[in-house]
């Protein structure tokens, strides 16, 4: 028996094929090879075609059969993590309107700040815990005000997973975690926030059925089975953002349990009971993906835009002129190359849209210090690593205000924390011990598929086979030394 976990982010589609048996992840692939496509027809603008998710979710569910010899009829159920708070917008035959507007475009910042202010900062925490900000919600309103025949073919409003969903299924639906992610969730009466959506003059008929994070959802359609090579009973029973996601899979489900993740953009996520809101709006709360009405479990996030972008951003420029592009392991060797500090060069992430943790003002990114008699590559790099770690810190420092904090974070040994030099850069900045572990969101996805098909009988049973690969403490010495660099580089900050 077979439960398949997909994983849509901005750069790729992962697979993962999660053998019930074993109580192991079997298979894996990406698609594409290379990052997917994103266009930015503005500054501050991101947009993906969500035609090419679906396409790439095809290709890999054939891979994983000819690569690996899967038969695809053994799978049972399909879990979906999916790139957080994007907009999707679907005729009712399904068919996208218009380009999805994702995560990190920033188009809909002051529309987000004018609600928070006209609906009210109090009703607005009390409620929805935080601003309608740069979200969901506010991404539809814009639509709504500057494309209003666009606006007028829509049928559905989904996120990314949601519609990948969809297309399986034929059916449109969103969770309620979901309808967390953007700014639409009642946190205190457990219901849609109808009231965000008559400030901006929106269709409830937009919001399709909700259900919930776990349970049989919805079946994948015949005629998509049939295409697809599946068995014409296989269900759909799980769903949740990226980050939920990453942190189920790191079997962070109890309050002051911490999860980390530095892929394309970074972010530290812990879970409350409470109903934790920073009042400036830094930091995001949403549901956990194992909230219950009569137990709150929401997630306190704090994310970074420019993360693994900034070292993609690297890996391009320092293969100018080759004839190859520089691999990941070239950065990390030469990254080593110099000591903490980096010979006091600072590198500022902040170049892919707005950042939540400074109120979705522009801050200003690039280099600092920089002289051309001492640095050279290997400070470039390991600046840029000490640059986004010291955002994720500053991002931290915030959620320990609020009272979401611990002293244990973990983290999947995978994207930036593959890299030794990050890890050290990490543990001693955050003075937290960092434990790895071999997992992806892929196979938490796969492994949520599972428990809400009924194949585990709690979510914590689902990941007792996973495996801690590392754990890394933090040395006094270099805790000590990196206080005085991160506050060099957090007083250097230009607004």
């Amino acid at each position: 028996m077979y439960f398949l976990g997909i994983d849509l982010g901005s750069s790729s589609v992962k697979l993962s094929i999660f053998d019930a048996d074993s109580q192991q992840s079997i298979a894996a692939v990406g698609e594409p090879k290379s990052e997917m496509a994103m266009e930015a027809l503005q500054p501050g603008w991101a947009e993906q075609d969500p035609n090419q998710w679906w396409e790439n979710v095809k290709i890999a569910l054939q891979r994983l059969q000819s690569e690996y010899q899967i038969d695809l009829t053994q799978i049972k159920a399909i879990g979906i993590a999916y790139q957080m708070h994007g907009l999707v917008l679907t005729d009712s035959h399904l068919n996208p309107v218009r380009p999805s507007i994702i995560w990190c475009d920033s188009r809909a910042a002051a529309i987000g700040d004018k609600a928070f202010e006209e609906i009210g900062e109090e009703k607005c925490h009390d409620m929805i815990l935080g601003s309608p900000g740069n979200f969901t919600a506010s991404k539809l309103k814009w639509v709504k005000e500057n494309e209003p025949e666009i606006y007028k073919k829509a049928a559905y409003m989904m996120l990314p997973g949601d519609y990948i969903a969809a297309r399986f299924s034929e059916k449109p639906q969103i969770s309620k975690g979901g309808l967390s992610e953007g700014m639409l969730w009642h946190f205190k009466e457990n219901r849609l926030a109808k009231e965000i959506l008559e400030y901006y003059g929106i269709s409830e008929e937009l919001i399709p059925e909700v259900v919930s994070n776990f349970g049989d959802q919805a079946l994948v359609s015949s005629k998509v089975a049939k295409e697809l090579g599946l068995s014409e009973d296989v269900k759909i029973t799980y769903r949740a953002g990226d980050q939920p996601n990453n942190a189920m899979s790191l079997n962070v489900l109890s309050p002051g349990e911490i999860a980390t993740t530095a892929g394309t953009s970074a972010v530290i996520y812990s879970v409350s009971e409470n109903h934790a809101f920073d009042k400036d709006n830094r930091i995001n709360t949403f549901l956990h993906v194992n909230n219950q009405e009569n137990e709150n479990r929401n997630g306190v996030m704090v994310c970074i835009n420019g993360s693994g972008i900034l070292y993609q951003w690297l890996r391009n420029i320092l293969s100018s002129g080759r004839d190859h592009i520089v691999d990941y392991e070239y950065l990390n060797e030469v990254a080593a190359q110099s000591k903490p500090g980096s010979e006091g060069l600072l590198f500022h992430p902040f170049g892919n849209g707005v950042e939540r943790i400074f109120q979705n003002k522009e801050v200003l990114s690039g280099i600092s210090n920089l002289n051309f008699n001492i640095h050279k590559t290997p400070h470039l790099v390991r600046a840029a690593c000490e640059g986004i770690v010291f955002a994720m810190n500053y991002g931290f420092e915030i959620m320990q205000e609020v009272g979401a904090s611990g002293k244990t974070v973990r983290a999947g040994k995978d994207n930036l924390f593959l890299s030794p030099v990050f890890k050290e850069i990490f543990v001693n900045t955050t003075n937290t011990t960092l434990q790895l572990y071999k997992t992806n969101g892929a196979d938490g996805a796969a492994r949520g598929a599972a428990y809400g098909y009924g194949h585990y009988k709690t979510l914590k049973e689902a990941f007792d086979s996973l495996e801690c690969l590392q754990t890394i403490t933090p040395q006094p010495a270099l805790v000590e030394a990196y206080k005085t660099i991160y506050n060099n580089w957090k007083k250097a900050i230009k607004f």
